[in-house]
């Protein structure tokens, strides 16, 4: 073999190896995200203490991608730009839909199997959901499950139709400004998830003399940790393994089981969100 041929050969297999260590390198970045569904800065707070422990059990850096909307969360994981997201159960479903079934949720909160949506207001003549016909309302997200999908599923199971027998329905795009918007005087009343009204009434952040919930809904299956399919089989067991690990009993565990609103976390499996798509469908949410 000649001299040049062979530094070439040297040459193409040191560029190669270099390549590799790139993508390797590249590879040791987890991104994760969530759903929008309260302000930046609480997703931010959320996250942190997760993000360190995530890390520390991964041996890998744990970067949290904020995202614009619902839509965009499900976009960056079916487009390969987000590797876990925290989702809804009817963003899951979307998810699921868009990507040809090639998302798993790994793990979901124990409070997730049975999570409940509240109904608020300030008005004392609303005391059950009928008493909606002709009222101002308002959602939280279009594509919240918890504020939106399935507090309309009940409202029409109660044979009231949102978009004929309210005077006004609105999106306020999250939870906590669902709230503001009722206790504000803006709408009669508004639909949003259990934990973050009950986070906000420990915390003093709203006026619970002021504003009320007069109808709680049934559980159903929400929240969950959702990774895509073609992840590395042993980091997706290792992610599991870390949800599944953290114990409210020594500190690390319990700063994150609190900001993540958890008594524990458990398996998840997609067969749990049929009830989801069932609604999303019959309330004409999923073509």
């Amino acid at each position: 073999m000649s001299i040049s041929i062979k530094r070439i050969l040297q040459l193409t297999v040191a560029a190669t190896a270099v390549a590799l260590a790139g993508f390797a390198q590249a590879q040791q970045v987890l991104r994760v995200s969530a759903i929008p569904d309260e302000a930046p800065t609480e997703l931010q707070r959320k996250f942190k203490p997760l993000g360190g422990y995530l890390e520390q059990k991964l041996g890998m850096k744990v970067e949290f991608v904020p995202v614009t909307d619902y839509a965009a969360s499900v976009e960056g994981l079916v487009n390969n730009k987000l590797d876990m997201v925290w989702f809804g159960g009817f963003t899951f479903v979307q998810a699921k839909i868009r990507s040809g079934g090639k998302v798993i949720p790994i793990v979901q909160r124990e409070e997730d199997e049975k999570f409940r949506s509240v109904f608020i207001t300030t008005s004392p003549a609303i005391n059950k959901l009928e008493d909606l016909k002709g009222k101002t309302f308002t959602f939280g997200s279009e594509s919240s499950t918890s504020g939106h999908l399935m507090p309309r599923s009940f409202l029409l199971s109660a044979n009231i139709n949102p978009d004929t027998d309210m005077k006004r329905v609105a999106f306020s795009g999250a939870h906590d400004a669902t709230v503001a918007a009722v206790s504000g005087g803006k709408v009669d009343a508004g639909a949003l998830n259990i934990s973050v009204w009950e986070k906000l009434v420990a915390q003093g952040k709203v006026d619970s003399k002021a504003v009320r919930v007069f109808y709680t809904t049934p559980g159903y299956f929400d929240y969950n940790w959702t990774v895509r399919a073609d992840m590395d089989p042993a980091l997706r067991k290792k992610l599991t393994d870390a949800f599944l690990a953290l114990n409210a009993n020594d500190p690390q565990g319990k700063e994150v089981l609190e900001l993540q609103r958890a008594t524990r976390f458990i398996p998840s499996k997609v067969e749990n969100y049929e009830q989801i798509e069932k609604a999303a469908r019959n309330a004409g949410l999923l073509k």
